[in-house]
Formats: structure tokens, C-alpha cells, sequence
């Protein structure tokens, strides 16, 4: 091993809070935003809207609506990464704000921004359970695979969702299928048999040698998940798993053709803002 490279991190099951599930988020989005691009950029596009690495796009899910129907909407994205589902927003016509935990994420989307002509999209590093912005500051909010999977408290991150939201206001989440959490993150045939306890909610989290979490991910079963709408203070209007298409031979992670055809791989959450008392 060279001197400058680290000692890979230990994967564990423990329990991990709101600070340091963030803290250990941020640095590991920091420090793989590069490679993260560099290996999924093609696949995502510069501006397009994918909920998952089935490649469900927005143009044919409409989740948030119509396309004729956002101009004019002010969105705010959720975990942005490059922001390439606000460029796809900007060219509907919305008017998007992208917001994400990691500066080396939006370092992307800024240089994405400046090979194209246009606008550049405003971008926001903040955390997603202290949004920065004034009660009722959009009409849609959307994270593709951004902040829920990640924090130790979805329903602060909703609340607060929420709270930006105008009454009537729609948010679409996507995240990691509950099931997936029963199976090895394999895409080849190990990947098709339970090896632990869906009903096991301890975060998986990886530490470095003095035992500090340098990623953690947080798993809620599809009954927790809805729970955490409703306490948010949402209306669930509907739940989507994608079947993986028959086109997408690419393999993700844990993500492949093979388990998604028997399986799903990704949950896609709509929401609307309960303003019934």
C-alpha cells in the first residue's frame, strides 16, 4: 500500500445519529463525487431526469406532473449531485433550485454548467434537515436518491421539506427498495438469496480504524417509510417500483438486469402536502 492511500474502511451494523451519519455523508460524497461522475455521468446525462438506476425518466413518469405543466414552478431538488435533473427542470421551464450536502457534487454541476450556454442553475450546499429557505418557497420538491437513504431522521428531512412547500405542493423521493436490504449488494446470482433481516433497521456503516463512520446509510422497511410520509405531514398519492427494462443492460452496484428483473431495486415515493389540520 502507497503512503497516501487509506486503509480500506471496516463495514459494519451499528447505530449512527443525525451528526454523524451527516458528518461521515459529506466527506464520503467529497472524496468519491469525482469517480461517482466519472462512472455514472454518461448514464445520468447533463440534463436529464433518471429516478433510478432502473432509468426511469421523468419525461415518461411524469411523477411531478405533466412537462407542459412545469413552467413557471419553482422546484427545489433534494441531494442534486451534478444537478442534472434541475437542468432538465430549467428546460421545462421551471425554475429549479439544487441543493446538496457535498461541495465537491456541486463543483460538478458548476462545471457542467459552464461548458453550456445559459443560465447556470442556483446551487445551495446545506443539509437536508435545516433547509435554508423561508416557509413556502416552492410549488414541487424532488430527490432522486438524494438525502432520505442517508439521515438518521427522514421525518425531520420531510417536515422540513414540507415547510418550503406551498399548501397543495408535491414531493417525489426515490430511494433504495426496503427489500434490497434482505440481500447481499451483489448483482450477479449471490445477490438473489436473503442473507439478513428485512426487519433489521441498524444503519450499515463503514469506519476507518479508529472507528469514525466515514459512510452510513440508513435502512426504514416500506412500512416505516410510509409512517415517516405521513408524520412528515404528507399525503402518499403513490408508490412506484420500476421493472428494470429490457434496453438497460448497465450494471450499478448492486443494481444489475439479472436481480432487477426479480426484484425491485428502487421505491419512488409521491407525496403531496396534507394541509387538513
Amino acid at each position: 500500500m502507497h503512503e497516501h492511500e487509506l486503509p480500506e474502511p471496516e463495514a459494519t451494523r451499528r447505530a449512527s445519529g443525525n451528526a454523524e451519519s451527516s458528518r461521515a455523508n459529506r466527506g464520503w460524497w467529497d472524496r468519491n463525487a469525482d469517480e461517482y461522475q466519472v462512472d455514472h455521468g454518461t448514464f445520468l446525462g447533463d440534463d436529464r431526469f433518471v429516478w433510478g438506476p432502473e432509468g426511469l425518466d421523468e419525461v415518461e413518469a411524469e411523477l411531478l406532473g405533466p412537462a407542459e405543466e412545469l413552467k413557471g414552478l419553482d422546484v427545489l431538488e433534494i441531494g442534486a449531485g451534478a444537478a442534472q435533473c434541475s437542468r432538465w427542470l430549467a428546460a421545462q421551464g421551471a425554475r429549479p433550485v439544487a441543493l446538496d450536502l457535498s461541495h465537491r457534487q456541486l463543483q460538478h454541476a458548476r462545471r457542467i454548467d459552464d461548458q453550456r450556454s445559459g443560465a447556470p442553475l442556483p446551487l445551495v450546499q446545506a443539509d437536508a434537515g435545516a433547509l435554508p429557505f423561508a416557509d413556502g418557497s416552492f410549488d414541487l420538491a424532488c430527490s432522486a436518491y438524494g438525502a432520505l437513504p442517508f439521515v438518521a431522521d427522514p421525518v425531520l428531512v420531510l417536515r422540513e421539506v414540507r415547510r418550503v412547500l406551498r399548501p397543495g405542493g408535491r414531493f417525489v423521493f426515490s430511494v433504495t427498495h426496503p427489500m434490497r436490504w434482505a440481500f447481499p449488494d451483489e448483482p450477479g446470482p449471490e445477490g438473489l438469496s436473503v442473507s439478513a433481516s428485512y426487519f433489521d433497521r441498524t444503519p450499515y456503516v463503514e469506519q476507518d480504524e479508529q472507528g469514525h463512520a466515514v459512510y452510513v446509510e440508513h435502512h426504514r422497511t416500506v412500512g416505516d417509510r410510509v409512517r415517516d410520509v405521513v408524520a412528515g405531514g404528507f399525503r402518499l398519492v403513490d408508490l412506484v417500483e420500476p421493472q428494470w427494462p429490457e434496453w438497460n443492460t448497465q450494471e450499478w452496484g448492486g443494481w444489475s438486469p439479472l436481480r432487477g428483473g426479480l426484484i425491485p431495486g428502487t421505491a419512488i415515493f409521491v407525496c403531496a402536502r396534507d394541509d387538513r389540520g
